[in-house]
C-alpha cells in the first residue's frame, strides 16, 4: 500500500503501480491540506469574488461569469468538450500511471477541489476501473487536456473503461458491476481534473524505466560483443575514466570488467595479440554509454521532480491567503527532458548496431563471413544487421525533437506549447526499436561466441549466452531470425537476462 502525500513518488512506485497492481491511499495529511484549500475556495467565492476556473468560463472565456447556479454544470461542459482524444488508447499500464501521478499532484492541496476527488480516482485505481484514454490530441499545455479529460470522463461515470476482455466497455456498466458510485463534480473540479502534464511524465517515466534496464543490458550486450570479438579490457582500467570524470563514464567501465570477469580462456588466448587498438565501438563504451546513463539519470530527476509538483491553474495557497493564476501547466521542463532521453537512447542504440557490423565485418572479427559457417549457401546474420541499421535510421527521424515546436491554440490565449507528450510518446518508439537491436546484438555475440570454440568467456557473459542458448540455439544453418531476436526481446522485456545479470556478478551500476 502506497500513501499519497504529493511529495515523494518515485519511478519504483509509479511501475509498480502501473504494472504490479500496487494499492494507493491518500495520507491524512494530504486530506487536510485539500481540506483547507477547498474551505479557503469556497470562503472567497461565498465573499462574492470572481475566481478564475471557479466561476468564470475558461481560457479565452476567462472573462464569463458563471452563476452560481451553473457552476455543476460549467465543470461537466469542460469535460465533456474536452474529451477530444484521437488515434489507439494508452495501455491499462499507462493509464494507471497517469492515474496515479494525477492524483497525487492534487493531493499536495493547491487546487482548491475536495478530497474526494483524489479518493474516487484512487478507488477506481484500486477497483482496476482505468478510463480508455487516446494517445493523441495533447500540445502539452494548459496540461495534457484532452487525454485527461478522458481520465476525468469516467470518473464521472462517462465515456469508456478496459473491461475484463480488455475491450472498452460503457463506465456505467463497469462501476455497477463493482459498485462503485462516480464523482458528482463540485466547482473547480473538472479544471483541477485536466490541469496538468500528468500524462506525459507517466509516460515518460514507463519508458525510463524500460530505458534504464536496457542500459544495463546494453553494457551487458557490449561486453559480450568485446569477447567475441577477441578485443581489448585496457580501454576499461580505471585509470582512464579518472582523467574524464563524468559519471557514467566510470560506472560503465566497472560495469564491462564486472561483466567479463577478471579473466576467460577467451581473453587469455589473446593476451600477447600485435592488436593495438579495437574500433570506436568496443573501446568507446565507457564513454557513450556512460553518456546515456548521464542523460537518462538527469531526466529522471526531472521527472520525478513533476511528478510530485502541483500543475494546476489558479493555484491556491490558503495558508498564505492568496490564489495565484501561473503557468506550472506547461510541459516543457518534461518535453526538453524527453527529447533529451531519445537523443540518448537512439545514440545507445546506433553504437550497438556498429558492434553487429563488426561481428559479420571477416576484417574486422577474424570469424566466418555474416557468422555464416557455410557462407554462400547460407547467408548468416546478414540481414541481422540490415534489420538493426533500419531501426537505427527510424530512430534517427523519431529523435528529431518535439519541443523545438509550438502552435498557438485556444484563439490565440495559449499561444506557446510544449508538445511534451508527443516527445513522451517517441521516447517509447525509440526504447522499441532500441530493444530490439540490442537483442540482434546479442543473437549476433552468442554466434560469434559459438564460432570461437573451446573458447569460452566468463562470468556474466557467459551465464547470459547460456541462458539465450536454452531458447535459441547456434545456427549452423539459416533459418528466421526474426524468431530469434523476438525469443530475445521477450527475454528482454520479462528481465530474465537483467536476473541472470544480477544473480551472476550482482547489481550493475547506472
Amino acid at each position: 500500500m502506497i500513501q499519497l502525500n504529493g511529495e515523494n513518488i518515485t519511478l519504483e512506485e509509479v511501475f509498480k503501480v502501473a504494472h504490479m497492481g500496487e494499492t494507493v491511499e491518500l495520507s491524512s495529511d494530504s486530506r487536510r491540506k485539500m481540506q483547507a484549500s477547498r474551505d479557503y475556495i469556497d470562503g472567497r467565492v461565498a465573499a462574492g469574488e470572481i475566481i478564475y476556473g471557479v466561476n468564470t468560463g475558461f481560457g479565452h472565456f476567462s472573462n464569463v461569469s458563471i452563476s452560481q447556479e451553473q457552476i455543476i454544470e460549467l465543470q461537466k461542459n469542460l469535460i465533456r468538450s474536452h474529451s477530444m482524444g484521437i488515434g489507439k488508447p494508452f495501455s491499462k499500464e499507462e493509464t494507471r500511471a497517469i492515474m496515479f501521478l494525477r492524483a497525487n499532484a492534487l493531493a499536495r492541496g493547491h487546487s482548491g477541489i475536495r478530497p474526494v476527488v483524489v479518493e474516487t480516482i484512487l478507488n477506481y485505481l484500486n477497483n482496476d476501473i482505468i478510463p480508455v484514454i487516446p494517445k493523441k490530441g495533447s500540445v502539452g499545455a494548459s496540461g495534457d487536456l484532452a487525454p485527461l479529460s478522458h481520465l476525468a470522463l469516467a470518473i464521472i461515470g462517462e465515456g469508456k473503461v478496459w473491461g475484463g476482455n480488455e475491450k472498452p466497455v460503457p463506465t456505467t456498466d463497469l462501476l455497477k458491476k463493482k459498485n462503485v458510485e462516480p464523482l458528482q463534480l463540485q466547482a473547480k473540479e473538472g479544471l483541477s481534473m485536466i490541469n496538468g502534464c500528468q500524462v506525459m511524465t507517466a509516460v515518460g517515466l514507463l519508458n525510463l524505466y524500460r530505458g534504464r534496464r536496457l542500459l544495463w543490458l546494453t553494457d551487458t550486450a557490449g561486453a559480450m560483443t568485446l569477447e567475441a570479438l577477441k578485443g581489448s579490457r585496457k580501454a576499461f582500467d580505471p585509470l582512464i575514466a579518472a582523467t574524464r570524470p563524468h559519471p557514467g563514464e566510470a560506472k560503465t567501465a566497472r560495469n564491462i570488467l564486472k561483466l567479463m570477469g577478471e579473466t576467460s580462456s577467451l581473453a587469455e588466448s589473446h593476451k600477447d595479440c600485435q592488436k593495438v587498438q579495437d574500433a570506436y565501438s568496443l573501446r568507446c563504451m565507457p564513454a557513450v554509454h556512460g553518456a546515456a546513463k548521464d542523460a537518462l539519470r538527469f531526466v529522471l530527476n526531472v521527472l520525478e521532480t513533476e511528478a510530485n509538483s502541483s500543475t494546476d491553474n489558479p493555484l491556491v495557497f490558503s495558508d498564505e491567503g492568496k490564489i495565484l493564476s501561473c503557468g506550472n501547466f506547461h510541459g516543457e521542463p518534461v518535453a526538453f527532458s524527453m527529447d533529451f532521453a531519445a537523443i540518448a537512447m537512439s545514440g545507445m542504440a546506433s553504437i550497438s548496431e556498429c558492434r553487429i557490423s563488426k561481428m559479420i565485418n571477416p576484417a574486422m572479427s577474424e570469424l566466418p563471413a555474416f557468422l555464416a559457417p557455410k557462407g554462400g549457401l547460407n547467408s548468416g546474420h546478414m540481414i541481422v544487421q540490415v534489420a538493426a541499421a533500419s531501426l537505427v535510421s527510424e530512430n534517427k527521424v523519431l529523435a528529431h525533437p518535439a519541443s523545438v515546436d509550438s502552435i498557438p491554440t485556444s484563439a490565440d490565449k495559449e499561444d506557446h506549447v510544449s508538445m511534451g507528450t508527443i516527445a513522451a510518446r517517441k521516447f517509447g518508439g525509440i526504447v522499441d526499436n532500441a530493444e530490439s537491436i540490442v537483442a540482434m546484438e546479442f543473437l549476433s555475440a552468442c554466434q560469434a561466441l559459438d564460432l570461437q570454440r573451446p573458447l569460452e568467456p566468463a562470468a556474466a557473459v557467459f551465464d547470459v549466452y547460456k541462458k539465450i542458448r536454452e531458447k535459441v540455439p547456434f545456427a549452423e544453418t539459416d533459418r528466421v531470425f526474426s524468431d530469434d531476436v523476438h525469443i530475445i526481446n521477450d527475454m528482454i522485456c520479462s528481465d530474465e537476462i537483467s536476473k541472470v545479470v544480477y544473480n551472476s556478478v550482482g547489481d550493475l551500476e547506472w
